[in-house]
């Protein structure tokens, strides 16, 4: 994943931190706290899987 492809994930967990804090239904408020943790998963693993690539790239 690019740079610029985790800062849009990044933009994307607060857009749904600001929804889930502005949602009234307690239903929709706990799926949207799941989506953000999920994301927030997902986040984690990319930059964890960019940062292991890096490393293994033979330096020049």
């Amino acid at each position: 994943m690019t740079e610029r492809q985790l800062r849009d994930r990044e933009v994307e967990i607060v857009r749904y931190r600001l929804l889930e804090r502005e949602v009234t239904d307690p239903l929709a408020t706990c799926l949207l706290h799941a989506i953000i943790e999920e994301l927030e998963a997902d986040l984690q693993r990319d930059r964890d899987i960019g940062q292991s690539r890096r490393e293994c790239r033979p330096r020049s």
